[in-house]
């Protein structure tokens, strides 16, 4: 957790890229194809965006990850044989700064099998920072209008590896509750759900 409160730290120092971000920057066309390596406390992943899936949600992702934002956020929604969910921010008044930052939907290009990563969302055009990774083929999600924005091309023993034993988040579940996630952040988790894995960091590392 100490790597992981650095990297927090460190994020913070992003300044207004995070709390203020630009609307020329954010809305900037990503390059088709990139591939960011999420550090994680559990070891390293990477996932390969591809433009051409999601051309809205890839724009987004490159933003975030060049703006340090995953930096120290924590995977508070892992349900074994489900999803891996993270991108609600350590520090809350970040996550209040993204809420309404709002973009919208893309068509689903590609289905949510294994190993696919995409938005997280609570009804049409509601997409912001929170993303999953499919643990299992979940191709009913490509009904719901969920499109993925990439695929893990490497570490999926990483992923699987994810602490799970909160399971399911609250009211479903005793996992953590995202509304106090919003409220509280880090804190809250490293509290009462001191268990979680967390992002190290995540950097483009590849670009085509």
């Amino acid at each position: 957790m100490a790597v992981a409160s650095l990297a927090l730290a460190s994020c913070r120092g992003s300044g207004n890229a995070l709390r203020a971000p630009d609307p020329a920057a954010l809305a900037r066309v990503a390059p088709d194809s990139f591939v960011v390596t999420f550090t994680t406390s559990r070891g390293p992943f990477d996932l390969l965006v591809r433009r051409a899936w999601s051309p809205r949600g890839a724009d987004r992702v490159h933003y975030l990850v060049n703006a340090h934002y995953y930096d120290g956020v924590r995977f508070f929604r892992v349900v074994k044989g489900f999803v891996a969910q993270f991108g609600l921010h350590g520090d809350s008044a970040i996550t209040a700064a993204w809420r309404t930052r709002q973009f919208p939907d893309d068509s689903v290009r590609a289905s949510n099998l294994r190993g696919m990563v995409s938005f997280a969302k609570g009804g049409p055009n509601t997409r912001t920072t929170q993303l999953f990774i499919n643990l299992a083929d979940n191709a009913r999600l490509d009904a719901l209008g969920f499109p993925p924005i990439g695929q893990v091309v490497a570490g999926m023993a990483v992923v699987d590896s994810l602490y799970n034993g909160y399971g399911e988040g609250a009211p479903r579940g005793s996992g953590p509750d995202q509304g106090r996630i919003g409220r509280e952040g880090n804190a809250y988790l490293a509290r009462e759900f001191p268990k979680l894995d967390s992002v190290v960091t995540a950097r483009v590392t590849r670009r085509w």
